[in-house]
């Protein structure tokens, strides 16, 4: 198992990243909305690129949707299915996770 942060890290509205795990090229990603944490891997369908120009900007400016800064696809935060730009209809890689003691956790190979 690998240990990404404090889910209380982790606001409503805000997104964090995560370096790829050893072995990995592809790091991940955490969203909060409505209370919910959802975890993807940090990498467009459209062509595998990292989505955030800067460290853990993931997020348009209203906090609404998931944003691609390649290519400026939209992704719906609850399941990470783009809805507008070149890859619509495809999804980002949902990652299954678990909060233990108050930590987000995701199984080792998560994102290889």
């Amino acid at each position: 198992m690998r240990v990404l942060c404090r889910a209380e890290e982790i606001g409503e509205g805000e997104a964090r990243g995560f370096p790829a795990a050893p072995g990995s090229f592809t790091g991940l990603f955490a969203v909060r909305r409505y209370g919910a944490l959802h975890v993807y891997v940090n990498a467009c369908p459209h062509v595998g690129l990292p989505l955030e120009p800067l460290p853990h900007r993931f997020l348009d400016a209203k906090k609404q949707v998931i944003i691609c800064s390649a290519h400026g696809a939209r992704f719906r935060i609850e399941d990470g299915v783009c809805i507008t730009g070149p890859c619509v209809g495809e999804a980002l890689e949902a990652v299954p996770h678990e909060i233990n003691d108050g930590q987000i956790v995701v199984a080792a190979e998560a994102g290889v």
